[in-house]
């Protein structure tokens, strides 16, 4: 088998571990957030329970990809990061109070934060080999079948009348079978290493200046995501629809930005970070659109919101990998999510607590952070191309 096909097989084997992954953490995400309103949390409260758990899980990565560069364990990181990541979930079944479920909610995140850095390393090794674009994109459009395939799961058990915990409970299945396949495929591929040759690292003093900058431009767009807990909420305070036609929105999301991920991913494989550039420009306009109070317009601004999510889980990291080198690539990871989960934490809380004043001015905030970082996004495409 030639060194292509076999990176390519060693993506879609991740991608079938970050598959049942997805499945069980985001068809849980597709209802925590009606499921804390029903334990009686305010927007606020659900708000911050999202962002601080973004936060604690993306703020955990600086130090996960520092361990991972020095020990260069990826692999055993990785494992027990999904081993966290997806056993509490179907833990939140046995919960009766919102302090409980937000105690899990943020674990699950914690578990995250603990296997994402080691993946992602593992993941460019491969990705260089197909094209970073078409690798990255790849493996967010399986990351994101799954991520439709658990909200639906967890809808059927609502529309069988078997409530929260029963949506919750179905998602032992994904759990564990995405911990088997991971114990399998690092057998078969024990050093994906291998895939990128070794160049030197002749800077050693830190990483890029090009890397902050690029860093600083994303944060002002994670600031301005609303989280879709926040979203969740909005549409059961409202009575929009049912809680299971709610977890078929996020389904909805969740299958637009799979194909987001391809279609952008390859297409940054030809334009670079113009790519990126027009899905910002698309995507900001979600917030109008969700908040609005109509179901139909709500339908339009998710697949908007799916767009955006879906091209910056690809092309994000797609970017950090070609800029810095595979030796610090862990610790850049660690440090980028870092920075994202800090911003993403900051937007979530403002946007819990501007719902509770005024949707008006979470739009236009909302709007505002996004629209900020298209041209620091089109100075950065600029130098990288200047680049030799």
């Amino acid at each position: 088998m030639s060194n292509k096909k076999s990176a390519l097989w060693f993506v879609i084997f991740l991608g079938v571990v970050s598959l049942c992954a997805d499945a069980t953490y985001e068809g849980a995400r597709s209802i925590t957030g009606a499921y804390l309103g029903s334990l009686g949390a305010s927007g606020a409260v659900v708000g911050l329970v999202a962002g601080f758990g973004e936060l604690i899980g993306y703020g955990l990565r600086i130090a996960i990809g520092f361990l991972s560069d020095r020990t260069r364990q990826y692999w055993r990181i990785t494992t027990l990061g999904y081993a966290i990541n997806t056993a509490v979930v179907p833990l939140l079944a046995l919960t009766g109070t919102w302090q409980a479920a937000a105690g899990l909610m943020i674990a699950e995140r914690t578990g995250k934060a603990i296997r994402t850095p080691p993946r992602d390393v593992l993941l460019s090794h491969g990705a260089m080999q197909v094209g970073r674009g078409f690798g990255f994109g790849l493996h967010e459009a399986m990351d994101q079948i799954g991520a439709v395939a658990g909200p639906l799961m967890v809808a059927t058990m609502l529309s069988w009348q078997l409530g929260y915990r029963g949506g919750f409970a179905i998602l032992v299945i994904p759990a564990i079978l995405g911990l088997v396949v991971l114990l399998v495929v690092q057998r078969i591929y024990p050093n994906p290493r291998d895939f990128e040759p070794v160049t030197a690292d002749l800077d050693t003093t830190g990483l890029p200046r090009l890397f902050w900058f690029y860093l600083g431009a994303i944060a002002l767009i994670a600031a301005g995501f609303a989280d879709f807990p926040l979203i969740a909420f909005h549409l059961q305070q409202t009575g929009v629809e049912s809680t299971s036609q709610i977890a078929l929105l996020y389904a909805l999301a969740m299958g637009v930005d799979a194909i987001a991920a391809l279609v952008f991913g390859r297409w940054f494989d030809r334009v670079g970070l113009w790519s990126l550039i027009v899905a910002v420009a698309l995507s900001l306009g979600f917030a109008p659109l969700v908040f609005s109070g109509s179901f139909s317009w709500a339908i339009v601004g998710m697949v908007l919101w799916g767009i955006g999510m879906g091209a910056q889980e690809s092309i994000m990291k797609a970017v950090v990998a070609g800029i810095v080198p595979a030796q610090r690539r862990g610790s850049a990871f660690g440090i980028f999510n870092t920075g994202y989960g800090l911003a993403w934490f900051i937007g979530s809380a403002l946007m819990g607590m501007l719902y509770d004043y005024s949707r008006g001015a979470l739009i236009l905030v909302s709007m505002a952070l996004q629209l900020a970082a298209i041209p620091a996004l089109i100075w950065v495409s600029r130098q990288v191309r200047r680049e030799p």
